[in-house]
């Protein structure tokens, strides 16, 4: 019999992410994991961006893409063949830990039901539990071994619930740059660097295109008809959306020459603009993250409508005013986002440049208290959490409370914009999941 040791497997990461927004951040997490730990297999659901870095995706990623309550329940009997057959696909695979990013309708469920077969698991991206139905936490808890939060406010909520929680930052924040060039980006998309410029971004999912699309078209004609400079930039998240988008554009005449239609680059979109209309979301984030003034418009189905309004408790729904704790970005929901109240407070925005560089300075301001190095230390947490260690002290509750109290003293500098008291609160992905 041979005495040599046997060679040792490479870490296996099972990761299920739900939508666009979470291949981001799944993307960034596999990256940080493969840099500390070496050889990693990753396995579950994600997209492009987690494709690019090697995952062995089992379903498409848009399988989980499903918009509102109601249309959750059309699709049911179809996410649940999804998630017994990852139960199964994991179990058999054996990793060394699951992760759910976002999607917690969805992954939490399957994040308890592993974590009851004996893996460790975790949660990637707060659902917005101290909004509405707080009593979630104690499913949350037997779900996961340790949540991964964006913000302070989340960590400290998990905290006091005795949940154990890692307060990682944005990685979005980290990502994006504090400083834009927008000439060079406007050169690049082939954009008149002197011309007024709107950037259009009705949502990734079909159900917005089909909510907002119209809607957002009707807005812009209107204002095409009367600002015969302004420039309309759309980014397409998919081939499908583009086709989408393609489709309903035939139908507006009026914006003929005025659009210009791209595949993805929904940031360069932003950066490139004087105000941005889109639909809530992680779009909100990284508008507020390319510092450019918004409005937010949302529709749904009236039904998901009328639930939601009886069980969301949190004044706003776009994530810049939920962090900042006010109401820096207009939002028209339902009935209120008529194309001529859209076109009427872009308007106004277009018209006052110096609100717009306020806004600007602010959100650049809000974009510095979130920098963090996201992905490194929520690598750093799953690190520990594979090893069976106590999370690491830098992402501790403790580091939220001490990276609050920094941020409330720059606001409290004379040239602060806001910083401190707009990290106190908040949600991952900008919607009350």
């Amino acid at each position: 019999m041979s005495d040599a040791p046997q060679e040792q497997r490479p870490v296996r990461v099972y990761l299920v992410a739900g939508e666009l927004s979470g291949d981001i951040l799944g993307a960034g997490l596999m990256q940080a994991l493969r840099a500390r730990l070496g050889e990693v297999e990753f396995r579950g659901i994600g997209g492009p961006r987690m494709l690019a870095q090697g995952i062995d995706s089992r379903f498409p990623l848009e399988i989980l893409s499903v918009m509102g309550l109601v249309e959750v329940v059309k699709h049911l009997p179809e996410l649940i063949k999804v998630r017994r057959a990852l139960k199964r696909d994991a179990l058999a695979w054996a990793p060394d830990i699951m992760i759910g990013i976002d999607a917690p309708d969805f992954t939490l469920g399957l994040e308890r039901q592993l974590r009851e077969s004996g893996l460790t698991t975790a949660h990637y991206v707060s659902p917005s539990v101290w909004a509405w139905r707080q009593g979630r936490v104690k499913g949350i808890a037997k779900s996961v071994d340790a949540i991964l939060t964006f913000l302070p406010f989340e960590a400290a909520f998990y905290e006091r619930h005795g949940v154990p929680v890692a307060f990682v930052g944005h990685p979005l924040a980290d990502e994006l740059p504090l400083h834009n060039d927008r000439a060079g980006t406007r050169q690049a998309l082939g954009l008149a660097t002197d011309a007024e410029v709107l950037a259009l971004l009705p949502g990734s999912r079909a159900n917005e295109i089909r909510f907002l699309g119209a809607t957002f078209a009707m807005a812009a004609e209107r204002m095409c008809q009367v600002r015969p400079d302004l420039q309309v930039v759309i980014p397409a998240a998919t081939p499908a959306r583009r086709e989408e988008l393609e489709a309903l554009l035939a139908g507006y005449p009026a914006l003929a020459g005025r659009v210009t239609l791209l595949d993805g680059q929904a940031r360069e979109a932003m950066v490139a603009a004087d105000v941005v209309l889109l639909a809530s979301g992680t779009a909100a984030l990284e508008a507020m993250l390319c510092h450019r003034p918004m409005l937010v418009a949302y529709k749904m189905a009236p039904a998901t409508h009328w639930l939601a309004k009886r069980l969301v408790k949190t004044e706003w729904i776009s994530l810049p005013n939920l962090i900042a704790r006010e109401a820096l970005v207009p939002e028209l929901i339902q009935e209120a986002a008529s194309p001529e109240a859209i076109a009427e407070q872009l308007t106004d925005m277009l018209d006052d440049s110096s609100m717009r560089e306020a806004l600007e300075t602010r959100f650049a301001a809000m974009h510095a208290g979130l920098q963090r190095g996201a992905s490194e230390r929520a690598a750093a947490a799953v690190e520990a959490l594979i090893a069976g260690r106590a999370l690491p002290a830098s992402v501790a509750p403790e580091a939220a409370v001490a990276h609050l109290e920094q941020a409330q003293d720059q606001d409290d500098a004379p040239s602060g914009s806001g910083t401190g008291s707009g990290i106190d609160s908040g949600t991952g992905s900008g919607k009350t999941s």
